[in-house]
């Protein structure tokens, strides 16, 4: 194995993954076990973790912890878990969120708009909050938020959404500065439509009476006529995850298939 390939492998890293049992997050836990790594799954159902675990559990090291994103005390936990049982932390990828409710700006209530700021905002920052110290205790590593191609362009009736990507991706610049001389990194991705449960709620919602129709117009709207796949996401998250990536940091990455080059 040449040094270059080998840089690309995440053998003897531990990782958290946050929004572990949805379709991005199930996919990079996946990814980063067969690259070698050790993985902490990160969810809020019993039932789906149940179900994620046990899809992973014959490709490596796999644990679990159930908590809320947004639940500082449940994160810490979390945390402390990875670095007991595993010895250390080397890898977040932050990707819990939640698209929220689609309204015009002036029907959105405060709970409505709050709602999907803690989860997507709040609950970010609270998983890079209490990753800093294991990260730092074992000489630097690589923290990826999940932003969205919503972290760069604005978008009707998706306010809080908007809002809550492009939060993100200020938060990650200024992590980015802050952390960089513990050598850890921190950068976003931004993946455009990608064909999991997200985007059949945010078609459902913009469009209820004919979401098919929405759905082939976005994908004339994007260079390569088609949405992407949650692994196409992963693998973007592994590089960044990997030494390969050691002088990335403070950028937002997008995997859109082209959608905000027009």
């Amino acid at each position: 194995m040449s040094n270059s390939v080998g840089k690309q492998r995440l053998d003897g890293k531990v990782a958290i993954v946050t929004g572990a049992t949805g379709g991005i997050g199930e996919a990079t836990a996946k990814l980063f076990l067969e690259l070698g790594a050790r993985v902490m799954l990160v969810g809020r159902s019993n039932e789906k973790m149940a179900a994620t675990k046990s899809r992973l559990a014959a490709l490596g090291e796999v644990g679990d912890s159930i908590c809320d994103a947004t639940d500082e005390a449940g994160m810490s936990a979390a945390v402390a878990a990875t670095v007991e049982r595993f010895g250390g932390l080397d890898i977040l990828i932050a990707n819990a969120g939640t698209e929220g409710v689609l309204k015009p700006i002036e029907a959105l209530s405060v709970a409505e708009f709050e709602s999907t700021m803690r989860t997507n905002v709040t609950g970010v920052w609270l998983a890079m909050k209490h990753c800093v110290a294991p990260l730092k205790a074992r000489g630097g590593g690589s923290i990826i938020a999940l932003s969205s191609i919503a972290g760069v362009i604005g978008f009707p009736a998706m306010a809080p959404y908007i809002a809550s990507k492009h939060a993100v991706y200020g938060l990650v610049k200024t992590a980015a500065l802050e952390l960089g001389p513990s050598n850890i990194r921190v950068n976003a991705v931004g993946p455009g439509p990608i064909d999991n449960r997200m985007i059949d709620s945010l078609q459902r919602q913009l469009s209820p009476d004919d979401p098919a129709a929405l759905r082939g117009g976005i994908e004339a709207s994007i260079a390569m006529r088609r949405y992407g796949t949650n692994e196409e996401v992963a693998h973007l998250l592994a590089f960044l995850a990997s030494d390969a990536s050691s002088y990335c940091n403070g950028a937002i990455y997008m995997v859109d298939g082209g959608y905000v080059a027009g």
